[in-house]
């Protein structure tokens, strides 16, 4: 896994509390994550990446205080609720057994994206979905746990949300430079969504850019 990206000094950031419940040990998956994994250590990574990637030390929000794991057979991946100091995330012992032949990535992957979840700002509750998981995607991406089956790809909108987005996303942070979508996200901590927004982060607006980015693509597709 790629290391966080550089802030000098190691920082200190704040580690919440972690707590586990799993609902079925006799089930394949909790196996499985047992055997890869070390809960405590893989949370704690998980939320070092998330700040690393969306924070400054100086601006890392605090408020979460305990984040609680529940393993449990479910259908789905996973899904993080909770409130402003204490989240849950459900984690899908099914997923986690249908993936066993590379069990410990896809657990830090979607453990990263859900963590993402805990910790991002949601503009006041309005920012669109498919932009909500694009940045729990791209922080994924970044992490180096990107599934093999993601493709960086158009798709038909921008905010189709998950890879889509992500790839996007980290178009725009390697063309209009480090910490754009850092900005982004801090852009959204206290106002409602507008996709002003991106004017403010990169001077274009999302449609021009989504137009550049697909532009983009079709160029290294090209024979």
């Amino acid at each position: 896994m790629p290391p966080p990206p550089p802030h000098g000094p190691e920082p200190q950031w704040p580690i919440p509390t972690f707590n586990i419940r799993i609902e079925d040990l006799a089930h394949p998956g909790a196996k499985l994550f047992l055997d890869n994994v070390r809960p405590d250590v893989a949370l704690r990574d998980a939320v070092i990446t998330v700040c690393s990637w969306l924070y400054t030390p100086e601006t890392v929000p605090t408020n979460v205080q305990c984040v609680t794991l529940v393993l449990r057979p479910m259908d789905g991946v996973a899904h993080t609720f909770g409130s402003a100091t204490h989240k849950e995330i459900h984690f899908s012992l099914n997923h986690i057994r249908n993936s066993a032949s590379r069990a410990r990535d896809e657990i830090l992957g979607v453990l990263t994206h859900e963590m993402v979840h805990c910790y991002q700002y949601n503009a006041l509750g309005k920012c669109p979905g498919g932009l909500i998981e694009g940045i729990a995607d791209w922080v994924r991406l970044n992490a180096g746990l990107s599934p093999p089956h993601w493709k960086r790809e158009a798709g038909e909108k921008w905010d189709a949300g998950y890879q889509i987005t992500a790839y996007f996303l980290d178009w725009i942070e390697g063309r209009y430079g480090d910490g754009s979508i850092r900005e982004l996200n801090e852009g959204m901590k206290d106002k409602e969504y507008d996709e002003h927004i991106f004017k403010d982060v990169t001077g274009r607006k999302i449609s021009k850019l989504w137009k550049l980015y697909k532009e983009h693509l079709e160029g290294h597709s090209a024979p």
